[in-house]
């Protein structure tokens, strides 16, 4: 099977949504965010005190018990990986602005839909370095 890595366009695309996503997380904007996330019960979500499967309960968490918006953090070691024209990955790391406590790790694997670019797995953890 041959793949055609990091297509420029693709990679932008990916970037993009990524972008999006983290704006989303920000603002604390969880109906976008819950929008990112793929519509199954194959969706999964591991964080730091979490673990979901399936687009319900990740939505279910985004409304009611997630309370991450709005906490400012800076994104650094952003890597976009994609595979053909309807898959990617991204990893980033995140911390606070002024660069104490935890870094955090933030990785997500994308698809592309007929409705767009979902998100069909994702893992943020915090590890002190």
């Amino acid at each position: 099977m041959t793949h055609e890595i990091n297509l420029p366009d693709v990679v932008a695309e990916v970037r993009s949504n990524f972008e999006a996503y983290n704006v989303a997380i920000q603002s604390g904007d969880t109906d976008a965010l819950n929008a990112f996330f793929w519509k199954s019960p194959n969706t999964v979500r591991f964080g730091n005190g979490e673990h979901l499967f399936g687009h319900e309960a990740i939505a279910s968490f985004r409304s009611g018990v997630w309370k991450g918006g709005g906490a400012p953090r800076k994104l650094e070691g952003i890597q976009i990986t994609t595979l053909g024209r309807d898959f990617g990955l991204t990893w980033a790391l995140f911390r606070k602005p002024d660069g104490t406590g935890p870094t955090s790790r933030q990785s997500q694997t994308w698809a592309r839909f007929p409705e767009g670019w979902r998100i069909i797995a994702a893992h943020v953890s915090a590890v002190d370095i």
